[in-house]
């Protein structure tokens, strides 16, 4: 079996569950924060729709530079709808799974680096970035969405079992 092959499910099961927390995003309530520090509910969903995008770099470029205007502009986007949310988050895993399907054990094993600014953040195997910087971030700012739905009294979908508000 080769390394994408026992990785594409995981990549699944985490869009699938991801997808049922941003179907729940409430557009009445984009703006809120738990804090004058934290970002917004609307802001912190966006970003996780559109971690997705960051398996294309990880798989066509031997790094990239999250300090690049052009960069940015791809993977901060404002929050606008939840419909136009999941339209985006839908897309990007779709993309991002049929490049990922593509790639070979050796590009898997492949080095590949995150920079800010041309400073080297880190740089691991293909493989270990697709499962720490792009799906560990998700599970981490899927979880953080999770309490703000909570905060706002959102009935929270079923994560990796029932949630109290799931039978």
């Amino acid at each position: 079996m080769s390394i994408v092959q026992t990785f594409l499910p995981q990549f699944d099961h985490e869009m699938a569950t991801t997808r049922r927390i941003l179907e729940v995003v409430p557009e009445r309530e984009a703006a809120w924060r738990p804090h004058p520090k934290s970002t917004s509910l609307g802001d912190l969903a966006s970003h996780i729709a559109t971690i997705p995008i960051y398996s294309k770099f990880v798989v066509e470029r031997p790094e990239v530079d999250l300090g690049l205007s052009a960069t940015t502009s791809m993977t901060r986007v404002p929050f606008t709808t939840t419909a136009e949310l999941l339209q985006r988050f839908d897309r990007d895993v779709a993309e991002a799974k049929k490049l990922i399907a593509t790639a070979s054990d050796d590009s898997m094993r492949e080095s590949w680096s995150l920079k800010n600014r041309g400073t080297t953040v880190f740089s691991l195997p293909r493989l270990a970035v697709l499962r720490s910087f792009v799906l560990s971030h998700l599970i981490h700012h899927r979880g953080q969405l999770t309490v703000y739905l909570r905060l706002r009294d959102v009935p929270i979908p079923s994560v990796y079992g029932p949630t109290a508000d799931t039978p």
